[in-house]
């Protein structure tokens, strides 16, 4: 029994950590029969609450816990193709949370246009599950307040049911970031490919100096099939001082898209 409860004082101390137990469930370990058994059971807890925040970068790709983030090409300034995508992210499964979106952002994605671009419905699906989170998503991703505000202002009205617009309000368009990514359309309920891929390519505004904002913008289109025009605008922000890239703009990416048509079934 000393063994046993060495055991789980060790074991609760990792559970404390990660908010897995309470002081009960500890001493419903150390008085039942069946000890070693739940012991088994909460230490694989706690190894899959600790795998789940390990992050590993190799090469062009960021793994979070089983979560797998790709930058398969980058956006090149140089590029005349303004209508077929030249650069690719993809990912397995949408961020669980801030944490998670923070680690992604800043091992790897922020510091790429097309990782950071490829961030912006991310952002909005996690608005749209929880608008703090989400708010605090686009904090980090964005290049100052005022845009986060300018954006926040609009997806509040359109991803949820509330004052704004009633559930059955077509306005409301909870599937926003899902018309985002590649093969999703209206007519398949917003039904995308997977794993989850959001294409870009150069917008004709090319690369401009913004001495005043502190840095150098690039102008991208996400190429998207959720609207009459593919090319969603998109200017991407890097400051003078950092190798993280910032979102300065995205309007065009959570502006009314066409109506769907069948139940969409969410994302990972």
């Amino acid at each position: 029994m000393k063994g046993l409860k060495s055991i789980v004082l060790s074991v609760a101390a990792l559970a404390a950590a990660v908010s897995l137990s309470g002081c009960k469930f500890i001493n419903d370990i150390l008085s039942g029969e069946d000890g070693g058994q739940m012991v088994t059971s909460l230490v694989e807890k706690v190894g899959e609450a600790l795998d789940a925040q390990v992050t590993v970068v190799e090469g062009n790709t960021l793994t979070y816990g089983t979560h797998r983030y790709t930058v398969n090409a980058e956006i090149d300034p140089a590029t005349k193709e303004f209508k077929q995508p030249t650069a690719s992210v993809t990912f397995t499964n949408f961020p669980a949370g801030y944490d998670e979106f923070e680690a992604v952002y800043e091992g790897l994605l922020g510091k790429s246009i097309a990782g950071a671009t490829a961030m912006i419905p991310m952002a909005i699906e996690l608005y749209a599950r929880d608008a703090g989170t989400g708010e605090r998503c686009f904090k980090l991703l964005c290049n100052s307040d005022s845009t986060v505000s300018g954006i926040v202002r609009i997806l509040k009205t359109k991803l949820v049911p509330s004052q704004y617009g009633s559930e059955n309000d077509s306005y409301i368009q909870r599937y926003m970031a899902a018309a985002l990514l590649k093969g999703a359309v209206n007519t398949n309920a917003y039904t995308p490919e997977e794993p989850y891929t959001v294409e870009m390519t150069m917008s004709p505004n090319g690369v401009k100096d913004a001495e005043l904002m502190g840095g150098v913008v690039t102008y991208v289109y996400i190429l998207a099939k959720g609207w009459d025009s593919n090319q969603r605008g998109v200017d991407v922000f890097l400051p003078y001082d950092t190798e993280y890239y910032k979102i300065a703009g995205c309007s065009s990416c959570y502006t009314q898209c066409k109506n769907i048509r069948g139940t969409w079934p969410g994302l990972k």
